[in-house]
């Protein structure tokens, strides 16, 4: 009913840059709150970005000052840019959404399928 699909990821040097994004698609009534969340091998899931109500936003503090996260709500995407990525940067990535459905009077939470971002040093 609602799929979120991820893109942008991939390998960089430390210092580089990558820009993911993820677009929702499917019965959509409203996104409630967006946001990015990330992996490491062998460490819990960490919230990396995400809008906070209106455009408000928070950032893990590992990020802050490098990652930018953005919307196209018109599309139903977001993104998120990330600059100077570190080696300590590298992760799955996976949007996360709380979605309202055409069908539904409350909001679920909805995942994308992950992408690997890879900073070598």
């Amino acid at each position: 009913q609602v799929q979120l699909v991820e893109s942008g990821g991939g390998f960089v040097q430390a210092g580089g840059s990558l820009r993911l994004s993820c677009a929702a698609s499917g019965s959509i009534f409203s996104i409630n709150a967006m946001g990015w969340y990330r992996q490491a091998s062998g460490k819990q899931l960490e919230l990396v970005a995400r809008f906070t109500g209106g455009a408000n936003t928070n950032y893990a503090d590992s990020v802050k000052g490098r990652f930018t996260i953005s919307s196209d709500a018109a599309s139903n995407t977001w993104y998120l840019q990330m600059n100077d990525l570190k080696p300590e940067d590298t992760a799955v990535y996976s949007c996360n959404a709380a979605v309202r459905t055409t069908t539904s009077r409350a909001a679920y939470s909805f995942w994308g399928q992950g992408t690997q971002v890879t900073v070598s040093s």
